[in-house]
C-alpha cells in the first residue's frame, strides 16, 4: 500500500484528497493543516497520521496526536524525513512553493494544488515531478494525448461580479466578492476568481506543464466545460467533466483511473452552452495577459504584489479595482528583473511585497 504526506488536509482540495486516498486504500504518513483543529482532530481519528505539523504554536495543546509540530521549517522537516514518496500541496499562497522545491530537490513526486508554486518558480522547477491537482489543467493533460496541438484553452466562471455593472463593482467589498456562483473555495481563491488572477495563474501554470504560450481563457458561465484544445489539423476538443475536484486528485494520487469518479454529465441537463470574452474592463489583469505568457518569469512580481493586494482589500484599505491597479503598477515598476535562482526569487518577492505595502492608496 502506497502512502502520501498532505499538505493542506482541512481545506476544500485535502478533504477531497482523503476521500480519495481511502478509497483506494493510501495511507497517510502525516498531515500539515491550518488553524482548523476541530476538523483536523477528526480527520487524525480516522487516518492515523504518524505526524501532525500546524501553523500557530498556541493550537498545539488541543491537537489529539503525540507528535504535534508547528511552523513553516517544520513542513519542510517533515517532507525530508517522510519515507512517502508522494507530497500532496494543497497549500495557498507562496508559503506552498518552499515544500515544492523541497520535495522535489528530493526526487519526491508532487501534486500539485498550490497555484502560486509554477507561478512564482515554474522555471526552477522540475516539471517531470509535478502533477498539477485542478479541473483545467487536468482537462487539458487529458485532451492532448501526445497529439500535435496549435492552441489550449482554459476556462473561467467569471467570479462573483460577472453579471454586476462596472459602476458597482467599483464599491465591491470583500464579502461581496466572496460569492462565487458555482462552487465554495477558500477566500484567497475565490477573490483572485473575481479579478481574474485566478486565470492568469493557469495560463502560467499551463506555460511550465505543456510548454506553450499559445494559451487563452473563455468565460464558460456553467463550469461544464473546463479545458479546450486545438490541434493542428484545425479540429478542437473540449473536456465536461462535473464540478467536483476528485476526479484530477484521483489521477494526481492513482496516475490511471478505471472506474466512474463522476456522475456522467447530462447533456440534456446543461441546455445552451456559450462562451464569452474575458474583457479588461471588467478584468483589468487581463491586460498583462499576452505580455506574461511570453515574460512567465515575472509571475513572482504579479503573485507577491497580488498576495498585498488583497490584503488590503481584505482590511479596507484598498477599493476592488484597486487591487488589480496595485499589480499592474508593479508589473510595470519590475518589469526588468529576472531571477537566475530561487534566492533571487525570495528577494524579489520581498522587494515587491514592500513596494506595494508602501503604496499610498492614492494610486
Amino acid at each position: 500500500m502506497h502512502s502520501m504526506v498532505l499538505l493542506g488536509s482541512t481545506g476544500s482540495i485535502g478533504i477531497n484528497t482523503l476521500a480519495i486516498a481511502e478509497q483506494y486504500s493510501i495511507a497517510v504518513e502525516a498531515m500539515v493543516a491550518g488553524s482548523n483543529i476541530d476538523l483536523l482532530n477528526r480527520q487524525i481519528a480516522k487516518h492515523h497520521p504518524k505526524v501532525i505539523v500546524i501553523a500557530d504554536e498556541a493550537d498545539r495543546h488541543k491537537v489529539s496526536h503525540p507528535d504535534v509540530r508547528c511552523g513553516d521549517a517544520a513542513i519542510l522537516t517533515l517532507i525530508e524525513e517522510s519515507e512517502s514518496e508522494l507530497i500532496v500541496n494543497a497549500l495557498v499562497g507562496y508559503i506552498g512553493l518552499a515544500p515544492t522545491l523541497k520535495a522535489t530537490s528530493l526526487g519526491k513526486r508532487v501534486a500539485l494544488a498550490n497555484k502560486e508554486s509554477l507561478v512564482v518558480a515554474g522555471e526552477f522547477i522540475d516539471i517531470s515531478l509535478i502533477t498539477v491537482i485542478d479541473s483545467e489543467h487536468f482537462g487539458l493533460w487529458y485532451l492532448i494525448n501526445e497529439r500535435p496541438i496549435s492552441k489550449l484553452y482554459i476556462t473561467a466562471s467569471g467570479g462573483a461580479f460577472r453579471d454586476w455593472e462596472i459602476e458597482k463593482m467599483k464599491d465591491a467589498k470583500f464579502s461581496d466578492a466572496l460569492k462565487h456562483p458555482n462552487w465554495s473555495m477558500g477566500d484567497k481563491i475565490t477573490i483572485d476568481s473575481a479579478t481574474m488572477t485566478n486565470k492568469l495563474f493557469e495560463l502560467l501554470e499551463a506555460k511550465w506543464l505543456f510548454d506553450t504560450s499559445n494559451i487563452d481563457a473563455v468565460i464558460e458561465k456553467k463550469s461544464i466545460i473546463h479545458a479546450l484544445c486545438e490541434f493542428k489539423d484545425g479540429s478542437t476538443t473540449a473536456h465536461f467533466a462535473g464540478v467536483d475536484m476528485k476526479l484530477p486528485i484521483a489521477f494526481a494520487l492513482q496516475g490511471e483511473v478505471t472506474e466512474q469518479i463522476l456522475p456522467p454529465t447530462n447533456l440534456l441537463d446543461i441546455g445552451p452552452l456559450e462562451f464569452l470574452p474575458i474583457e479588461a474592463s471588467r478584468y483589468p489583469i487581463w491586460n498583462i495577459k499576452e505580455d506574461i505568457l511570453h515574460n512567465p518569469h515575472l509571475g513572482v512580481v504579479v503573485n507577491a504584489a497580488n498576495e498585498i493586494a488583497i490584503e488590503k482589500f481584505q482590511k479596507e484599505q484598498c477599493r476592488f479595482f484597486e487591487m488589480s491597479e496595485l499589480v499592474l503598477d508593479a508589473y510595470d515598476k519590475f518589469g526588468n528583473i529576472k531571477a537566475k535562482n530561487i534566492n533571487e526569487i525570495i528577494q524579489i518577492d520581498a522587494e515587491v511585497r514592500k513596494y506595494v505595502s508602501d503604496r499610498k492608496e492614492a494610486l
